[in-house]
């Protein structure tokens, strides 16, 4: 479990101590099989029968039903309140990952300002994440992981949850730059260039905080040393020295330009000339 749901997991749990907590479950475990009926007992204890259920049993659905017959049998409370967003958190633990978010967003829609809400939007970021293909595919998951990713970010910035969304944030932007970097690379070889420029240039203008920010300048140098356009790849080639310089894509450059007799020195007024600017103005990366 990550530190963030563990810290879900401390608010909710009424047994501070972990070995009263295990006594208690245990006794718990002992008293209710997993067709009995529960009307019997209180909505603390069958809370805590789903969480011991759901930490112990290989399937996670298994804790379900306890979660959902707090709701069925003490509504309007806030067990029954907890009981919600433990339901989401058990489904996307399942991978039932449509529901997960059905009931998250539930969660979200009944108890708005409740302070489990950054929780609940944080599962709902992570049903899309989760699901995040390889580069080689479609990327719309990872577009609705950056939205949902941001909103918790943006919303519950001092939580727990904004810090793991941070990484996940980052990571599943880093996504999208490399699949810009994979069809670029992709015209690049077939000599289309004019389309490898113009997944490269999304890089570096859309994505230049990313790990591909070095390469995709690099494949400018060559795509437009193909094209012939001399200024372009000298300037791709000096925003690339100003800021990797350690990059053994900088070396592949400079020796690129050194054999075409040019060097690596803004040259010209395209957009990378802009790009230069303020790269030694400090406004890139």
């Amino acid at each position: 479990m990550s530190n963030a749901l563990q810290g879900m997991r401390r608010r909710v749990v009424t047994v501070a101590v972990a070995g009263v907590m295990a006594v208690t479950v245990s006794a718990c475990s002992d008293r209710v099989s997993s067709d009995e009926p529960l009307d019997g007992f209180s909505a603390e204890q069958i809370f805590q029968r789903g969480e011991y259920v759901l930490e112990t049993n290989a399937r996670p659905d298994a804790a379900m039903r306890y979660f959902r017959e707090i709701e069925r049998l003490y509504p309007y409370t806030d067990w029954a309140r907890r009981a919600i967003v433990m339901q989401a958190y058990t489904l996307h633990r399942d991978r039932q990952y449509e529901e997960a978010r059905t009931v998250a967003q539930r969660f979200l829609d009944q108890y708005p300002g409740d302070p489990d809400a950054a929780w609940a939007s944080y599962i709902v970021a992570l049903t899309y994440y989760d699901q995040i293909e390889d580069v080689g595919r479609d990327q719309g998951l990872t577009f609705q992981a950056l939205r949902h990713l941001r909103y918790v970010i943006e919303e519950y910035p001092n939580t727990e949850y904004a810090r793991s969304a941070v990484l996940k944030f980052d990571l599943a932007f880093d996504r999208l730059a490399a699949k810009e970097m994979e069809i670029g690379r992709y015209y690049l070889a077939r000599g289309n260039y004019a389309a490898s420029v113009n997944r490269f240039r999304a890089v570096v203008e859309e994505y230049q905080t990313t790990t591909h920010t070095p390469e995709a300048l690099h494949r400018l140098v060559e795509a437009y040393l193909a094209l012939g356009l001399r200024d372009e790849a000298q300037t791709a080639a000096a925003i690339l020295g100003h800021n990797f310089q350690s990059s053994p894509f900088y070396q592949d450059s400079y020796d690129l330009l050194t054999r075409a007799g040019l060097t690596d020195s803004a040259s010209g007024e395209s957009w990378l000339r802009e790009v230069y600017r303020r790269t030694i103005r400090g406004d890139w990366i």
